[in-house]
């Protein structure tokens, strides 16, 4: 890498777009899914919202949905604020959003998504 060019000196707003969410961590988060551990054979769902990244897949458990249908996995937010990465599981019993872990680096929450060996995002 030439050092002369450091994308860390460069505000994202030099490119007039948000910092979050944007199509570039959107494919991120997309090619990160192909490591998780859990229900390999699903392809889940990614979509951008307000804050960040929701991900979606079928319930192939069906301990959620008997139906199989699709539920919500995880939402990825970007605390703009505090520079770091929240990762939430929905609690399909009381149908809200549950804070799981902060992270500096979108890498790190991945990881913690796609291994879930508590079966909290996977279920």
């Amino acid at each position: 890498m030439n050092a002369a060019f450091s994308t860390n000196s460069i505000s994202p707003s030099a490119f007039g777009h948000a910092r979050q969410p944007n199509e570039f961590d959107l494919q991120r988060v997309i090619r990160l899914l192909e490591k998780r551990v859990r229900y390999r054979y699903v392809t889940p769902m990614v979509e951008i919202c307000d804050s960040g990244y929701r991900i979606q897949s079928a319930c192939c458990s069906r301990n959620i949905d008997a139906e199989g249908g699709v539920i919500d996995i995880a939402w990825l937010e970007f605390d703009a604020a505090a520079d770091r990465w929240n990762l939430y599981y929905k609690n399909h019993t009381s149908h809200r959003w549950q804070f799981h872990q902060a992270a500096r680096r979108l890498d790190e929450v991945m990881d913690c998504l796609n291994e879930d060996p508590a079966r909290v995002f996977w279920q």
